[in-house]
């Protein structure tokens, strides 16, 4: 079933993507069902921008236009892009907010998990802000400035507050706390391609 926009406009199309499925196809000819594929059905102009990881949910954006596509890829490679994500992760943080920069490598043997990697890595940030604490885990605000693969689930679980239902980086019973990954992106603020101006979309988390 295509995806309802969130947001739509002659330039780009946003649309929340469910945790789960692909945003763009992967190898093989059962892994060719994604998001992309889904919203070409009802607009076959929609072109690729940029990706979440399948297991995560949220706002994604899509081109109308090449010129659009170049734009908007042109703002997320310059960080002109800002990000918002929300998660629930294992434990409770001792701060209320915080930064994490550690920087980020493939794990070859392991592939597609990544790895921190003080020598080889590239250089990565995340901001975080605690939004609320329960007896065994904490809701945070992230703010990626880097977009590194895996980022922040490998960030979150780096500083010992892995993300509940994670099946990559959380050990097998914080995994085992949620049906999916409890990572959602909420928000994203941009200067529209045509235009310039400001653009902020929102999308909340369902969890």
């Amino acid at each position: 079933m295509p995806p309802t926009p969130l947001y739509l406009d002659d330039a780009l199309i946003a649309v929340d993507k469910p945790a789960g499925l692909l945003a763009v196809p992967g190898r093989g000819a059962d892994k060719q069902d994604c998001l992309w594929a889904r919203l070409r059905e009802h607009f076959p102009d929609a072109l690729v921008v940029h990706r979440l990881d399948m297991a995560t949910s949220g706002l994604m954006l899509f081109a109308r236009s090449l010129a659009a596509q170049r734009r908007l890829s042109q703002a997320f490679a310059e960080r002109q892009v800002a990000k918002r994500y929300v998660a629930v992760v294992d434990g409770r943080p001792a701060e209320a907010q915080g930064r994490i920069e550690l920087p980020l490598a493939p794990d070859w043997p392991r592939r597609p998990l990544q790895r921190v990697d003080p020598e080889a890595g590239r250089p990565a940030r995340t901001d975080w802000q605690r939004l609320a604490q329960h007896a065994h885990s904490a809701r945070l605000a992230l703010q990626p400035h880097t977009g590194r693969t895996h980022q922040l689930r490998l960030h979150l679980a780096a500083i010992g507050h892995p993300i509940l239902g994670d099946a990559l980086y959380a050990p097998p019973e914080v995994q085992a706390r949620a049906p999916r990954l409890l990572l959602h992106a909420e928000a994203l603020t941009l200067p529209h391609p045509l235009t310039g101006a400001p653009l902020q979309l929102l999308c909340a988390a369902p969890f």
